[in-house]
């Protein structure tokens, strides 16, 4: 059995692990853009594949596709439900669960993309945390030009931002006692951040429960109608395991 695993997550990694530790003959397909991304197990492409023609050109060859892809990685994942579509390769999704059952989620103000996130922020008052990734700074900088905000990225933003941010460059997993610290130090008294799920970064949502912050989460991208899901890596051996035979 030959798998592509469209990854860049945790799971992704730890699925690659496991099936390479099993002889599967396993591809791992990133997307380039983290300069210095922690790779899995096992072959490794990087860089896009040009499309949805591209990638229908790309799984000759390939038995089934694993969309291990960040849950807000919709583009790749829609090109992938289209491309394994037309060249009929079997596609499963995994990705984790969201945050929607944290015990303090009923508290948090959900909202439907990043311009509405940052509409919220611009509202109320005091300095912001900015976790959403370097991809959507943009939408928050006219905004938030004026006030203190804390942005953190795992790589350097190379845009211009106003004068009262502050970037942070880190990489998770972050604990709890560490979150905290960092939003006392900064004075924050809003949170802002995207439904990535998972444990490796929870840590800022348990800490800004906490501390009674604000806390402005913005809702995943519906996942392509029509393919199969699973919620995590035991469960795509399982999917894996049944198309093997």
């Amino acid at each position: 059995m030959r798998v592509l695993l469209l990854g860049g997550t945790a799971e992704a990694r730890e699925l690659a692990a496991l099936l390479v530790d099993a002889g599967v003959e396993v591809v791992s397909s990133l997307a380039g853009r983290v300069a210095r991304p922690r790779l899995p197990v096992g072959p490794v492409r990087v860089g896009g594949f040009g499309g949805v023609e591209g990638l229908v050109a790309a799984l000759d060859g390939y038995d089934a596709v694993v969309d291990a892809t960040h849950p807000f990685a919709a583009t790749i994942s829609a090109s992938a439900a289209t491309a394994c579509g037309r060249a009929d390769v079997p596609l499963l999704r995994l990705a984790r669960p969201g945050w929607e059952t944290h015990p303090a989620a009923g508290r948090w103000q959900w909202v439907a993309s990043h311009d509405e996130a940052a509409a919220t922020a611009a509202a109320a008052h005091g300095p912001v945390f900015l976790t959403t990734g370097r991809q959507p700074l943009d939408r928050f900088v006219g905004p938030l030009e004026s006030r203190a905000v804390v942005v953190r990225v795992v790589d350097p933003v190379t845009d211009p931002l106003p004068p009262g941010w502050t970037v942070l460059l880190s990489r998770g997993p972050y604990e709890v006692a560490q979150e905290r610290d960092l939003m006392v130090t900064h004075g924050v008294r809003m949170l802002v951040t995207k439904d990535s799920g998972g444990p490796h970064t929870q840590g800022k949502l348990d800490a800004a429960d906490e501390l009674g912050l604000t806390v402005v989460v913005v809702r995943r991208p519906a996942a392509p109608a029509g393919v199969e899901e699973v919620g995590d890596v035991p469960g795509a051996v399982r999917w894996l395991t049944r198309r093997a035979g």
